[in-house]
């Protein structure tokens, strides 16, 4: 999302001496991606940012595969993922690719005794309940139901909430997390036929400057692992920065959904997108106006993507048996489509409330354990008469 945002205090000139009140200098660091040629942000530090004190214990979190062929339509009822007071312990892999992670978490607790970073992947939170606030280094991003919190990978955070009910859907890319380029001009400004703009936009605010020594508690993930680092001074010291890089949160409500005469296809759905896969937010909307128009999806077949679909609220016209929190999974090499009699029982409906989220891979999924401990076991039968 190449939109340019600035907080704080900073020089004129890029690379330059910029002192402190004492004389002293700040310390310049470019927060950047893919080497020198990707989007980037100039940070301005109390402290030299490389003060690293300790290097502590090491946890092995890569997930593991329970099934690694999978054939089978899948049910995971994901709300029965059971809450846990930590962050990221209540973090839970359910599918996984070389390319992206999705998962569900349950925290309890906000992040204050340590801090942050995952250097594998961008993290695509999204907020199926809970509210509460976004920390990181770059400033803050007040969240709520409903929104998408995208965070560039090294980017260090805490997440506050507000309440203990907290639902979240996870999606770790390996790959950057961009808007659909279709939506954007040569320039990066999002178009006048795009479903949302840069007004939607959440940008961090709020920019808090920490001036203290001592030992700091970072977790960075890792090549699969959890390293466990001390700093010596704060990490949140920035007294400034601009650029590009930087977390930003978006509101699916704020999405608004392309109609037509006839059924529209998911891309018309798409929110994000990477080389490997897809983020689509289907929202309440119209249905089609054509008079003899079935507003119901027709069956397709995945011949090169697994499907995930994440139920979030409302009714959800083309399945059954659905609740919140659901996930399906309809994997490549077989088709899926509405259950029965849902098909015949969409004609005549005007409007549809339903609010989910998809996530189309270009690469097979795999189940880890905890997927299939809250798989329903009997989804891929769901389409017999």
């Amino acid at each position: 999302m190449p939109l340019y945002h600035k907080l704080g205090k900073f020089p004129q000139k890029r690379h330059t001496i910029f002192k402190k009140d004492d004389g002293s200098l700040h310390y310049e660091q470019l927060f950047g991606t893919i080497g020198f040629d990707g989007m980037s942000s100039l940070l301005y530090h109390l402290h030299r940012p490389t003060q690293v004190k300790e290097v502590g214990k090491t946890l092995d979190i890569a997930p593991r595969a329970a099934v690694e062929y999978n054939i089978k339509s899948r049910l995971l009822k994901g709300f029965e993922i059971k809450p846990e007071d930590d962050y990221l312990q209540s973090r839970k892999t359910v599918l996984f690719n070389s390319d992206v992670h999705v998962g569900l978490a349950a925290p309890r607790k906000s992040v204050t005794d340590y801090f942050y970073k995952n250097t594998d992947a961008d993290e695509l939170l999204f907020v199926h309940r809970g509210s509460g606030t976004l920390k990181t280094f770059l400033g803050e991003i007040p969240f709520e139901y409903g929104d998408y919190l995208m965070i560039p990978r090294g980017m260090i955070y805490q997440i506050e909430f507000d309440t203990e009910d907290n639902r979240l859907l996870l999606t770790e890319s390996y790959h950057p997390i961009y808007t659909p380029k279709r939506y954007r001009n040569w320039f990066g400004q999002h178009l006048e036929h795009s479903p949302f703009c840069e007004r939607d936009f959440k940008l961090p605010q709020n920019l808090q400057t920490f001036d203290e020594k001592g030992e700091f508690l970072m977790k960075v993930k890792k090549q699969g692992q959890l390293h466990h680092l001390v700093y010596a001074t704060h990490p949140f010291d920035v007294v400034g920065w601009d650029g590009y890089n930087f977390p930003y949160g978006f509101s699916i409500h704020n999405f608004e959904p392309i109609t037509g005469r006839v059924h529209q296809p998911p891309p018309v759905h798409q929110t994000f997108e990477t080389s490997a896969f897809v983020v689509c937010s289907f929202c309440p909307r119209l249905y089609d106006y054509h008079p003899q128009a079935i507003p119901a999806p027709y069956n397709h077949s995945n011949i090169d993507s697994d499907e995930v679909l994440y139920y979030v609220d409302g009714d959800f016209m083309s399945r059954k048996g659905i609740d919140e929190g659901y996930i399906s999974l309809h994997p490549a090499g077989i088709p899926h489509g509405p259950h029965p009699g849902t098909y015949e029982a969409s004609i005549g409906k005007s409007k549809t409330e339903e609010l989910a989220v998809m996530i189309d891979t270009f690469k097979p999924l795999k189940l880890t354990q905890q997927a299939m401990d809250i798989d329903d076991g009997k989804y891929y039968q769901s389409w017999l008469e």
